[in-house]
């Protein structure tokens, strides 16, 4: 499991209106991603550098073949996000299965309690950088809140992979209890989207 990153970008309507562009894309001024390559490419570069040689093994955990998918399919799919709140049963959420239907099944967090997302993926062919996830909380039609995870840059592996976000704290009072809407999307440094999805939950006095 991979632990989150430094770079967390959070804003909230706290902080003053929390407006409705897609900033999540924008880059770093005077950045531009680096060429895409392919693994056989990526693992034969540079072959004489022996610290780019481990990180490269590092990255890839061993695994320098094709992890035997259909060649086809996308190179990341997301496979399901997770609640995780310390004393409690992590709440999973499919991601592949109909993702028309997850909006309307919100659960319940009790106010003020310390929450963390897992989200589960899987990388199909090609090394994959700069891997981003985002989501933006609406409640009653108006977005209250947004956050922006640099989840990090992965290789192909048959297993499922995974990465924990920051701990983030639920609101409280009774000002703050009620039904919330998340949407959520899954984005690399080439603002290359590969899943995008809304899911709910209510915020309560207690978890019942």
């Amino acid at each position: 499991m991979e632990e989150a990153q430094d770079e967390v970008q959070h804003e909230s309507a706290a902080d003053g209106d929390v407006e409705d562009n897609d900033d999540h894309h924008q880059t770093t001024s005077g950045y531009s991603p680096p060429a895409e390559k392919s693994l056989s490419d990526i693992i034969a570069l540079d072959a004489e550098d022996e610290s780019l040689v481990r990180y490269k093994q590092t990255l890839l955990g061993g695994n320098a073949q094709p992890t035997g998918v259909d060649p086809s399919s996308p190179n990341v799919v997301v496979t399901y996000l997770a609640f995780v709140a310390e004393g409690r049963d992590d709440v999973m959420i499919d991601l592949t299965g109909d993702l028309a239907t997850l909006k309307h099944n919100e659960f319940v967090i009790k106010e003020g309690a310390e929450y963390r997302l897992r989200i589960g993926f899987r990388v199909n062919h090609e090394i994959v950088a700069g891997l981003r996830y985002y989501h933006s909380v609406h409640r009653k039609s108006i977005k209250v809140d947004k956050t922006s995870v640099m989840v990090g840059s992965y290789g192909p592996k048959a297993e499922v992979q995974s990465f924990l976000t920051p701990v983030e704290e639920a609101p409280s009072g009774m000002m703050a209890r009620g039904s919330y809407k998340i949407k959520s999307k899954f984005i690399d440094d080439d603002k290359r989207s590969y899943l995008e999805w809304e899911w709910g939950f209510a915020i309560k006095k207690d978890w019942a």
